[in-house]
């Protein structure tokens, strides 16, 4: 018992502690189990399906008319990528 605190403190603080005890140990159990249950998958396995590419015609705000000045922009941009 520590002397400096009261009686309601050192009871909240053994509480506290083992509660702190409880998730730890409770917390290694449900990881424990996990890993057992879901053995690693094989690298094949483990890559989603790409979704297939929408259309523009799917939701209109997916779809924007470039202006003429924009897309001479964005043809320059373009030209100054790199192709290795």
């Amino acid at each position: 018992m520590f002397p400096s605190i009261p009686l309601a403190q050192e009871t909240g603080l053994a509480v506290l502690l083992a509660a702190a005890i409880v998730w730890v140990t409770g917390l290694g159990h449900m990881l424990r189990n996990s890993r057992s249950r879901h053995p690693e998958p094989a690298p094949a396995e483990s890559l989603p399906m790409i979704p297939s590419q929408r259309t523009s015609a799917a939701h209109p705000m997916e779809s924007v008319e470039l202006t003429e000045a924009e897309k001479q922009a964005f043809a320059g941009l373009v030209r100054t990528i790199p192709l290795h």
